[in-house]
């Protein structure tokens, strides 16, 4: 009779173990397999909150199908107590292995608001955006001029939500004073820049800030950033050039960004520079006289006097020879690999051609041709302008 006990008892044991065992490789293949998730959602993590509750509101998403299972999963792999607070984007038919990845790797969250503080040229300005996980595009909330504009309620809310993303974005052909006068009208920054940063030593770039960096810091990392740019650069040079030292380099490559906005002209406008450099003829471009002017202290406004043109500043290229003594903005990647490679062409020459580009020439005779060509352009847009006026713009 005990034997007979003791063998049932060894097979509900060995049921149990296979019963058990399944259930093991059934969860397990559920926490890896596809997930019923149809479209991306942005979950959020909330600071303080734990693996019940990111599983629950996971489940309320349609992003997993068992919360136990994936918190379960988690477990496994230690790493519930490694959830971040942030938002973070779930893609369709995301894994529950691969959510649990997502919410505890750390780092800047992948969806949700951020808001983006825009060093222009000519204005500085702060985006408050959205991204829509389901085009994966961001949607503007609302966007303002610091210092001009009433701060809009959307930037104060968002703005003090810890799951928020702060950037701040610079554009190619900056100033260093430009840039430093906007870090101060960022209000998460922190700290002070004691001294201005040298003309084109910051990278033209978008860069991750947390509330309470240092102003400073955020300095050091655009000079680290353009240092490298530069370093490539110059190694990449071709090795004709009349340029010597990676401060020509830069300095070359910042007239380039201040003269031309169409990327598939800079190689030729870099070509024009240097083909003067190699016959000894002045470079006699206006964005250095406009920095002998403003000295890269906000935007001049307003066309160039002929007094300006010749005035003899260090910038000035109308009466200097060669490059100026530093650079007049801070140059992007672009312009930097086209002052190192510049197009093979004969021109010397170049204007603007009406359409936001220019016309390049070889000779002086064609370039007078093509000087006429744009004067006449300016004088029918001054005259469909003042049509427009005496007639309301009907």
């Amino acid at each position: 009779m005990w034997r007979h006990i003791a063998s049932n008892a060894v097979t509900f044991l060995l049921v149990g173990l296979f019963m058990l065992g399944g259930v093991i490789l059934w969860g397990k293949s559920e926490y890896v397999s596809e997930g019923p998730l149809e479209q991306a959602i942005c979950v959020q993590v909330e600071r303080g909150s734990n693996m019940r509750q990111v599983s629950q509101s996971l489940v309320e998403q349609g992003a997993v199908s068992s919360p136990a299972i994936f918190r379960m999963g988690a477990d496994y792999e230690d790493k519930s107590g490694s959830l971040k607070a942030g938002s973070f984007l779930v893609q369709p038919g995301m894994s529950m292995q691969g959510i649990v990845d997502v919410v505890t790797q750390g780092g800047a969250s992948t969806c949700g608001t951020e808001v983006v503080y825009r060093v222009g040229v000519n204005r500085v300005s702060v985006q408050v955006r959205e991204l829509d996980p389901v085009t994966s595009r961001f949607v503007e909330r609302a966007e303002f001029t610091p210092g001009e504009e009433e701060t809009p309620e959307a930037y104060s809310e968002i703005s003090s939500k810890n799951d928020t993303r702060f950037r701040v974005a610079l554009a190619e052909g900056v100033t260093s004073w430009q840039v430093v006068e906007a870090l101060k009208q960022v209000d998460q920054l922190s700290g002070d820049v004691e001294e201005l940063p040298a003309e084109g030593s910051l990278a033209p770039d978008s860069y991750e800030v947390r509330p309470g960096d240092d102003r400073a810091e955020v300095i050091a990392r655009m000079t680290a950033a353009q240092r490298v740019l530069l370093a490539n650069a110059f190694e990449a040079r071709d090795p004709d050039l009349p340029i010597e030292t990676p401060e020509e380099l830069l300095i070359l490559a910042s007239i380039i960004e201040k003269e031309t906005g169409v990327a598939a002209e800079r190689e030729q406008v870099a070509s024009v520079f240097v083909n003067r450099l190699n016959q000894g003829m002045r470079l006699q471009t206006d964005p250095t006289v406009i920095y002998g002017v403003t000295e890269g202290k906000g935007v001049l406004g307003r066309g160039l006097r002929r007094s300006e043109l010749r005035a003899e500043t260090p910038w000035n290229t109308y009466v200097i020879n060669g490059l100026p003594p530093t650079p007049i903005a801070n140059p992007g990647r672009a312009s930097l690999m086209a002052a190192a490679q510049p197009a093979e062409t004969d021109f010397v020459f170049f204007v603007a051609d009406g359409t936001g580009g220019h016309a390049f020439a070889e000779t002086l005779d064609e370039h007078n041709r093509n000087v006429a060509r744009w004067r006449q352009i300016e004088a029918e847009r001054g005259a469909e302008a003042a049509g427009n006026a005496s007639t309301g713009g009907n």
